[in-house]
């Protein structure tokens, strides 16, 4: 008897059916066992990040193994726009790609063809072999693989901003990324995420993206400015990643028990 397994839905699918913005959190420490924890801390999305982190291709397949057992779905990140890297990551089973420093319409199609097998796109076929069907068990994978796949471009340069309408409006590109802290930085205004310039120009992105009608987010680890952009009506944000999350929270917690501070 044939065995079939079906795979979970896709990043596109999961933000539009969230009610709400759909609140993401980071992987960067590499470790399987923190993206076990926060896969199950009610996240509706995680992303494993391979363009910061010290992780390679095992790493990222023990990691979304791992996940698997949590409700939150996982976006992987590319370390750079490069069609054999995609290709094996696709391969490995991350179904929903992230893609950093898209900065033209032309970057944007060539993320979009590595996500495709011929004719749509150039992605190579290894299929069988690997997990992405999981070893042959997807019934009919290689006709139906696109509709199981979500690329998401991230645009986080001035440039990308003035490209922002080509890229949001390539065909295949299912959401949009904004990243104020490169964006920032390629300003001239390093660590400045919240400049009165650089919010002006993520908001422009956002209102472009909408109109577009592809989803859009926003990376914010400062709370009161993830809420504005929740008020501008992006489509999900991440607001958190597990190793600021340990280095904050355990220096809280140290400090708490400093200088007299115990309490009762």
């Amino acid at each position: 008897m044939q065995i079939q397994v079906d795979l979970p839905p896709t990043f596109n699918e999961k933000v539009r059916g969230t009610r709400g913005p759909a609140t993401g959190l980071w992987v960067c420490s590499g470790s399987d066992s923190a993206a076990e924890i926060l896969s199950l801390s009610g996240a509706e999305w995680l992303l494993i990040d391979g363009e910061h982190s010290p992780v390679g291709l095992e790493t990222i397949t023990s990691m979304l193994r791992a996940v698997a057992a949590g409700s939150a779905t996982p976006v992987v990140r590319v370390p750079v726009l490069d069609t054999t890297l995609i290709k094996q990551y696709l391969d490995l089973g991350a179904q929903n790609i992230m893609v950093p420093m898209v900065h033209t319409g032309e970057d944007a199609a060539h993320a979009v063809a590595a996500m495709h097998y011929p004719p749509k796109g150039i992605r190579g076929v290894g299929s069988a072999l690997a997990r992405s069907s999981r070893w042959n068990r997807v019934s009919g994978y290689l006709d139906n693989a696109s509709e199981t796949v979500s690329l998401t471009v991230q645009i986080e340069s001035d440039r990308a901003v003035r490209n922002c309408e080509a890229i949001a409006n390539t065909d295949g590109v299912d959401a949009v990324f904004i990243g104020p802290s490169d964006l920032a930085a390629s300003m001239g205004l390093l660590g400045k995420q919240t400049h009165p310039d650089v919010l002006e120009r993520v908001y422009q992105c956002i209102d472009v993206v909408q109109k577009s009608g592809k989803l859009v987010g926003v990376n914010a680890f400062d709370l009161d400015q993830a809420r504005e952009y929740v008020r501008s009506g992006v489509d999900f944000v991440a607001v958190g990643a597990d190793v600021q999350i340990l280095a904050s929270q355990s220096q809280v917690l140290a400090n708490t028990f400093k200088d007299g501070n115990q309490g009762s």
